[in-house]
Order: C-alpha cells, then sequence, then structure tokens
C-alpha cells in the first residue's frame, strides 16, 4: 500500500464510525464506537482511536486529510439546545421583527437599530451606531455570540458588515451575517437562519476543539474537515463560523458514501440507522437539494441542504404499545436492553424477574441512568429534579424513578438534554431474538420480548402469552412496512402534483397500505409498485430488513460492501464546493445595477453589468473555496436572464442573476493543528 490516506468519521444514532482509504480510493480500514450523546467527542475519540490502530505499518504517517460529519447542529436545534445569543436587526419594522420568531420562540435577545437599504441597494436611513455600541454594552457581557441583518442587505450589505465590524471592535464575540448564509430577499427568515446559526458557534467549537485535541494527541497533523448539509466539505475553521451549514451533515454524508461505493448515477438512498431513516433520491449523480432550505425542528431555514425524507425509525427505535393496545415502533429513540446489560449485566437479574412475572409494575422493562460527567442546571423544573435525584450513574427500573406518566415525561426531557439515558425493548433486541443480529446480550433481548408479551396480554386481556420469537416477528414486520413506505413516499414525492394532503394519501393510500404490507393490490388486479431505480442500503440494519423491502417495492436492491460505515466513507471522499450569486437589475431605466457585496456599481449597458457581475462572482466564488479548504479549485458561471417588454412590445433585460460555483478537492497535506 501506497499514497495519501484519508480518515472520515461519522457519528450516528448509535454507532460513531471511522473509516482509512487509502488515497481515496478503497477502504483499508474502519472501526466503530458507541455514541456518545452527551459529549460526541467522545465517541468520535474511540472510533479514531481503534481505527489508527487498525491501520496497516506506516499508513499512519501518510494521512493527510481527516474529515468528519456530525449530528451535532441536527441535534442543538431539534433539541432545542442552544448558547445566549443578541440579534441586531436593522431597518426592521415591528411586524419583521415579529415574524422573524428570534424573541419569542427561539429566546434570543433582539435589539432593532435604525438603518437599512430600499429594494435597489439604496441607503434607506443611515446606521445608528451609538445604538449598536449601547447593545454591545448591555449585552455582549451575558451572550455567547451575535446574530445581524439588515432590510435590503442581499442588495447592499454595507450596514451588516459596519455592525460586524463595530461588534468585532468593541468584545470580539463572534458574529454571523444574514447575507452571508443567503441572497433571498426574505428578511425576517434571513434574520432566524442567521440566530440559529450565531446560537450553534459555541457548540461546533466545542466539537471541532475537541477533535483537534484528540488528533493532536494521536500525532495526526492533517487538516480537519467538515460535512455540510449538500453533501460539500468545508474546513473546520470555516465551520465554526457557519455551523448551521451542517444541519443534515449526516443524512448528506450517506448520499456522498452510497455514490462513491457504487459507482451509480441514478438511485434512492435509504441510510437506516440507530434512531431514524433517511431516504434521499438521487438523478445524474446529484441529489435532489431543497430549493426552499433545509427545516429542522420545526424551524425553515434558508440554508441550502439535500432533500431527505426522514422516519424516526432505526435500530434504537422504541417499542411500546399505544392507548389503544396497538403495538408501536418509534418515533423516539431508548437505548437497546441487549446493550444495557452488555454495558451493565447486573440489570440481567431485573429482567429476568420481570419476564417470568405475571403482573407487571408500571413501565415495566425499561431502565434509566445519568449519562457520565453531566450535572443537573438550574433551569430544571421541580419534578425534572426530581426524577434526576432518583437517577444513579447505575440503571434504575423506570417505576423506581419516575411514578407516574408525568414523571416519564420528564425523564424523557432530560433525556433531550442529553443528562440521561432511557432503554427499552428496540428493533435491534428483535433482531437479535431472531437470530438476525447479534454482538450483544441475547438473554435480556429475550427478556424485553417476554415482558412485552405480558403486557399486552395484560392490556387487551387476551388468551396466552406469545413466544418472544413472535413478537419479535411482529416487531421485525412493522419495521419492514415502515421502511417501505419511507421509500415509497420519497419516490412519490419527486412527481409534482402527487402528494398528500394534511398527511393522507386518499385512495392512493389503499395501494401504498398494500405493497409495504406484500399483499396485491386487488383479488383481480396483479400489479405491484416497482421502484424505477436502484435501491441502495446502508447502515447497520440495512442487510436485516432490506432485501425484504426491496422485494415488496419490485426493486433492485444494492447493499455495497462497506455499507455499515458508508457515512464515514461519505464523510471524506465529497468536494469543496461554494456559490455565489450577483443580482444584476434595472433599478431605473437604461441604468444597470450589479449588486456587489462591497457596494452596489451602475452601468449603462447590460453587457457590462453582466460582465462586471461575472467577474465578481467568479472572483468571490473561488476566494470561498479557498477559503473552505479547496485545492486548485475550477469556477463555471451560470448566467439567468428574466426579460420583459417594453409599451412597444421590445423586450428588455429587467434581471438577471450570475451564479458561480467553484469546486476543488480538499487541500491535503500535513500541517500543523489549527489553533481554534
Amino acid at each position: 500500500m501506497s499514497g495519501e490516506v484519508w480518515i472520515g468519521l461519522d457519528t450516528g444514532g448509535t454507532y460513531t464510525d471511522a473509516v482509512a482509504l487509502d488515497g481515496g480510493r478503497h477502504v483499508i480500514a474502519s472501526a466503530k464506537a458507541l455514541t456518545t450523546h452527551w459529549d460526541l467527542s467522545v465517541g468520535l475519540g474511540g472510533a479514531l482511536r481503534s481505527v489508527l490502530q487498525a491501520l496497516p505499518g506506516g499508513a499512519r504517517q501518510r494521512i493527510s486529510l481527516v474529515s468528519v460529519s456530525t449530528t451535532l447542529a441536527t441535534n442543538a436545534v431539534v433539541e432545542n439546545r442552544f448558547s445566549p445569543i443578541c440579534a441586531i436587526l436593522v431597518g426592521f419594522n415591528d411586524r419583521m421583527a415579529a415574524e422573524t420568531g428570534i424573541e419569542k420562540q427561539l429566546g434570543g435577545i433582539v435589539v432593532r437599530v435604525p438603518g437599512g437599504h430600499d429594494p435597489t441597494g439604496v441607503e434607506e436611513q443611515p446606521l445608528d451606531e451609538a445604538a449598536i455600541e449601547a447593545a454591545v454594552r448591555d449585552f455582549g457581557p451575558r451572550v455567547e455570540a451575535f446574530a445581524v441583518a439588515a432590510q435590503f442587505s442581499v442588495r447592499n450589505a454595507e450596514h451588516e458588515l459596519r455592525v460586524r465590524e463595530r461588534i468585532r471592535a468593541l468584545c470580539g464575540k463572534p458574529v454571523t451575517c444574514s447575507h452571508e448564509l443567503s441572497a433571498q430577499l426574505n428578511a425576517p427568515k434571513r434574520a432566524l437562519t442567521a440566530a440559529l446559526n450565531a446560537r450553534l458557534v459555541p457548540h461546533i467549537r466545542h466539537l471541532i476543539d475537541a477533535v483537534s485535541r484528540t488528533l493532536e494527541r494521536e500525532a495526526v497533523g492533517a487538516p480537519l474537515m467538515v460535512v455540510k448539509g449538500d453533501g460539500t466539505l468545508m474546513r473546520a475553521s470555516v465551520a465554526i463560523d457557519y455551523p448551521i451549514e451542517t444541519v443534515l451533515s449526516g443524512p448528506a454524508a450517506s448520499v456522498v458514501g452510497a455514490a462513491f461505493l457504487t459507482g451509480l448515477e441514478n438511485f434512492a438512498v435509504a441510510d437506516m440507522g440507530g434512531t431514524t431513516t433517511d431516504v434521499a433520491i438521487i438523478i445524474d449523480g446529484r441529489p435532489v437539494v431543497r430549493a426552499d432550505g433545509a427545516v429542522i425542528g420545526g424551524w425553515r431555514t434558508m440554508v441550502q441542504a439535500i432533500d431527505v425524507h426522514t422516519s424516526g425509525l432505526g435500530g434504537d427505535s422504541e417499542v411500546h404499545f399505544d392507548r389503544e393496545g396497538h403495538l408501536k415502533v418509534g418515533p423516539r429513540r431508548v437505548l437497546p436492553l441487549s446493550l444495557l446489560a452488555h454495558q451493565f449485566p447486573e440489570v440481567l437479574a431485573q429482567l429476568t424477574q420481570l419476564a417470568t412475572a405475571e403482573r407487571l409494575p408500571l413501565f415495566a422493562g425499561q431502565f434509566g441512568h445519568r449519562n457520565p460527567g453531566r450535572e443537573a442546571g438550574p433551569d430544571l423544573d421541580r419534578l425534572e429534579l426530581r426524577v434526576w435525584e432518583a437517577l444513579d450513574t447505575t440503571p434504575r427500573r423506570l417505576d423506581q424513578v419516575a411514578h407516574t406518566q408525568q414523571g416519564v415525561e420528564a425523564l424523557r426531557r432530560l433525556v433531550d438534554r442529553g443528562l440521561a439515558t432511557l432503554a427499552g425493548f428496540t428493533p435491534s433486541d428483535a433482531l437479535h431474538v431472531l437470530g438476525r443480529q447479534s454482538g450483544w446480550r441475547l438473554d435480556a433481548a429475550r427478556c424485553g420480548a417476554a415482558i412485552l408479551a405480558t403486557e399486552e396480554r395484560n392490556v387487551t386481556a387476551r388468551k396466552g402469552k406469545e413466544s418472544p420469537e413472535a413478537l419479535s416477528g411482529r416487531v421485525y414486520e412493522l419495521v419492514l412496512r415502515q421502511a417501505a413506505r419511507v421509500v415509497l413516499e420519497s419516490a412519490l414525492a419527486q412527481d409534482p402534483g402527487v402528494e398528500p394532503h394534511n398527511g393522507r394519501w386518499g385512495p392512493l393510500g389503499i395501494l401504498i397500505d398494500r405493497a409495504v404490507a406484500g399483499r396485491p393490490v386487488s383479488r383481480l388486479l396483479d400489479a405491484q409498485p416497482r421502484l424505477a431505480t436502484a435501491l441502495v442500503a446502508i447502515g447497520a440494519p440495512a442487510a436485516a430488513f432490506y432485501p425484504e423491502v426491496a422485494r415488496r417495492l419490485g426493486a433492485q436492491l444494492v447493499v455495497p460492501e462497506h455499507a455499515a460505515v458508508c457515512n464515514a466513507v461519505g464523510a471524506v471522499v465529497g468536494v469543496v464546493s461554494e456559490t455565489v450569486d450577483i443580482l444584476v437589475n434595472q433599478p431605473q431605466w437604461k441604468l444597470f445595477r450589479v449588486h456587489d457585496p462591497a457596494g452596489i456599481r451602475d452601468f449603462a449597458e447590460p453587457q457590462e453589468a453582466i460582465a462586471a457581475a461575472q467577474d465578481v462572482a467568479r472572483e468571490l466564488a473561488l476566494a470561498a473555496a479557498r477559503r473552505a479548504g479547496a485545492a486548485d479549485p475550477h469556477v463555471e458561471t451560470i448566467v439567468t436572464e428574466r426579460r420583459a417588454s417594453s409599451s412597444s412590445g421590445d423586450a428588455y433585460l429587467a434581471e438577471a442573476t450570475v451564479r458561480a460555483r467553484a469546486t476543488g478537492r480538499p487541500a491535503t497535506g500535513a500541517p500543523a493543528p489549527e489553533a481554534l
């Protein structure tokens, strides 16, 4: 073996994966470590050390690139775990400020100051720098970062840039400007995106600093990259400034990895992990990207990200009965009982006792414990604090910790904050019982299935009790149907006009239900949906579920080699790609304005304006790509014109958008670790 070695890292719901590639062409080593949700850097460090130990002799000295895909930003948004920020809104009126949702829904400090520009990029009112200085003086000590959004900053960014300049001069805290995250006009949504970004800066800084320290301890001095939500890469130091761009980083890495491992140009990829199943569609080698921005935790952002259809279905999904006594899988994640007993063998005796009991306590078969190194903060309510005090660092039965359903909900809130772990029966346990998965405690999994069977008998008053194998078989079937459904619905979503109404598919729902159940559509109609593209299945449980899913959908199944660590492969084989849009419009007759971020410029002829916009777009895109870590990027420019007709019927240029995209492979080498 010779040549460069690249290291890819990925944090998943259950495992953190690491891979080593020889020159980016072949996987030469891989490793897994349990994901430490309370501190992702612990699991990342464990996976990294394991893959380094598995490298062939001499390979460590040739490591020239390390890249990580992380769920940190996505989880922080979903779980509402944020750092305090101050958002400075320039030229916003009452309605616009309320539309951002920053103060009431996001919980940030909002300061409105006079300033801003009009739609043509002309200053509407002077920027009140005294108000900015007062805001920094009053709130700077109380926040960790600032967000800045100005009216029509995408037409003229002067005021946002001046605000950032003043903040940095006065307190040195991180500052996010909205015009750097999106070129769209919607100022309230831009402000929200900037605020979310600012609130994530301390989180991503902590993670990257921890990974960098791990690399330094292991004497790995290669550049560190991070996967963005569109599947491209950026240097870690840039990710600290723009962490919002890392949302949906994990699903994006799965798409890039699947394309690399299979060599396919058109396919659907289903990534089943511990917590979710993510499905994306790739057409002509490019993933479908959400044009209207990624939605994370209910927030509509302006961040470009792969269009991913996510279901709360994974190997760690909670198996439970609903109020009507129906068996359900997900959407919440719990630690599998087989894994809990693997980590804490002492719980097996309690599980065995419960599995043979005729009457069960509340919440039987569920356990909770504190996460190591975490402390209860002052923001816990009375019930949360009571549950926290009842927990220990070793597992306790849930009926001994939370005596009511309200207590269980309080424990779930502690889990969402990374303070505690909740364990219960999962599809991974069912796979152990059915002999389709191994590695953890089979006896604990069988006990969990027996407890659920007793619970169902008591709730439904049915005669007899299902065997652990029979109940696990029903769980397996439920997962198959849900996994098939998310693939089928993702494929249907690519056809305009074919979508559910208020979450219901109408008559099409009957076909979907029967297809995912593997039943004929009709007694007299021999028809079955057939996925017209290959289905690539990746993730640790893929081989257990997707052969049958593919059969029911009539799909060609591809489970690539290294499917279980596909995301880690995708984390390191991507490219750096930065896009810049420059607008040219006609604010006055025969005056063509180029909206350069450095300041507006006017031209008498449209061709001159467009040529100037092309030069600016190319220059900015190349600079952004190099800053993001690209080596020798190449640039492509596209001009999109919108023409209108005059009263005489002559066509004229009303507006043009010049888009420059600079792309290149990450620069490799072995410099000293970046100072963060």
